[in-house]
C-alpha cells in the first residue's frame, strides 16, 4: 500500500502542538509498523516560514497552490485568536475543495473556527476547546457544539477539543486504520492515555457558580460558598433574606439566571474539587461540602465533570501524596 498522506494545514499564530502533537502519533505508528503507513505534511497558505504562538517558526511542506496528491486526512490546526481572525478567500476557498476530497478530514483545538468558516461544519457535530466552545456555537448556530467531548466523529468529520486532544484525536484515527494492538503500544510509547478518562470539561473551571444579582443576593451566595455544608434549602435560604421561600425562588431565578438549587449544586462540586486536588478522600469531601454521602457526591460529580471523584483525585491530587 502506498503512504496515506496525513495533512495538517497550519496558519499564522498556530499553536505548535495543535501540529506536532498528532504528527508525532502518525510518525509513531510508521515505527510500531515497521513501514511508512503515513506520509505526515504540513501544508501552509502562502510561502515562507509560519510563525506559531509561541514564536517558534515552522517551514511547510506544500502551500494551497501546491499539488500535493491526494490526502488521505486533512487537519487543522487551531491557534490562540482563531475566533477572531477574518482569513483569506482564497484559503477558504482551497479548503471548502481539498476538505472533502479528503477521506476524512477535521480540526484540532479552535482550527475549527477556521472550518466553519469554510462552511464546512454546518448541521454536523463537533467539538473544540473549552474556553470558546460557546462562542463557535453563537457565530456558527447551524453547527452542534459537544462542549465536553474529547474528540467527536460525525461522518467523515473529525475534531478534537483543546490542543494536546489533538493526540487523542490522531490516536484514534490509527486505531481506525491499524487496530487496536498498534494504537496502544503508540500511547504506550508516548506515555498517553489509551482513551482518556472524562472529558475535557474536568480541566475547567467554567461553570462554577460566580456571585450575581443584587448585593442581598451575593451575600447569601458568598454564604453558601463559605458554607458548602450547611442548610441550603429553599427556605433556610429565603429566611436569610428575610423572604418567603417561593418569592426567595423566583427572585434567585431570575437575577442568578439559574435555580437556587442549581447554585448550591455547583458551589458544592467546585468546593470538592479544591478538596479532592487537596488529597481529601471522597468520603471525607462529601462530609465537608454538604452531600449527604459519597455516593451522593459519586453521582453529583460524574454528572459535572465526567469522572469519578476518585478518578479526579487520582490525576490532581497533590503531589506530597507520593511523596
Amino acid at each position: 500500500m502506498k503512504p496515506r498522506t496525513i495533512a495538517i494545514l497550519a496558519v499564522p499564530g498556530v499553536q505548535l502542538l495543535d501540529v506536532s502533537g498528532p504528527l508525532d502519533v502518525f510518525a509513531e505508528a510508521n515505527l510500531q509498523s515497521d513501514r511508512q503507513v503515513y506520509r505526515p505534511a504540513v501544508i501552509a497558505a502562502t510561502h515562507g516560514h509560519i510563525r506559531s504562538s509561541s514564536g517558534i517558526r515552522l517551514v511547510a511542506d506544500y502551500t494551497i497552490e501546491d499539488e500535493t496528491g491526494p490526502l488521505d486526512t486533512l487537519l487543522v490546526a487551531g491557534c490562540p485568536n482563531s475566533a477572531e481572525i477574518e482569513h483569506d478567500a482564497k484559503l477558504l476557498a482551497w479548503l471548502g475543495k481539498a476538505a472533502p476530497g479528503a477521506r476524512r478530514y477535521g480540526s484540532v483545538c479552535s482550527g475549527a473556527f477556521l472550518l466553519a468558516s469554510a462552511g464546512l461544519l454546518d448541521g454536523r457535530r463537533v467539538t473544540t476547546h473549552w474556553a470558546v466552545a460557546e462562542r463557535l456555537r453563537q457565530a456558527y448556530p447551524a453547527v452542534t457544539v459537544e462542549e465536553d467531548a474529547i474528540h467527536v466523529a460525525d461522518g467523515q468529520l473529525r475534531t478534537a477539543a483543546g490542543v494536546t486532544a489533538g493526540l487523542d484525536l490522531a490516536l484514534s484515527l490509527v486505531e481506525e486504520d491499524l487496530g487496536r494492538n498498534v494504537a496502544m503500544r503508540i500511547a504506550a510509547q508516548l506515555v498517553m492515555f489509551f482513551k482518556r478518562p472524562g472529558g475535557q470539561m474536568q480541566f475547567s473551571r467554567k461553570g462554577e457558580a460566580v456571585p450575581a444579582g443584587r448585593s442581598a443576593l451575593q451575600e447569601v451566595q458568598r454564604w453558601i460558598a463559605a458554607n458548602p455544608a450547611a442548610d441550603h434549602s429553599v427556605a433556610e435560604l429565603a429566611r436569610r433574606m428575610e423572604l418567603s421561600p417561593r418569592h426567595f425562588a423566583r427572585l434567585f431565578r431570575d437575577e442568578v439566571g439559574m435555580t437556587p438549587a442549581a447554585w448550591v449544586e455547583s458551589t458544592r462540586i467546585a468546593a470538592a474539587r479544591r478538596l479532592l486536588e487537596s488529597g481529601h478522600a471522597p468520603k471525607q469531601v462529601a462530609s465537608e461540602c454538604g452531600f449527604a454521602d459519597d455516593d451522593t457526591l459519586r453521582r453529583a460529580f460524574t454528572r459535572h465533570l465526567g469522572v469519578t471523584p476518585a478518578e479526579y483525585r487520582k490525576q490532581y491530587a497533590h503531589m506530597s501524596l507520593v511523596s
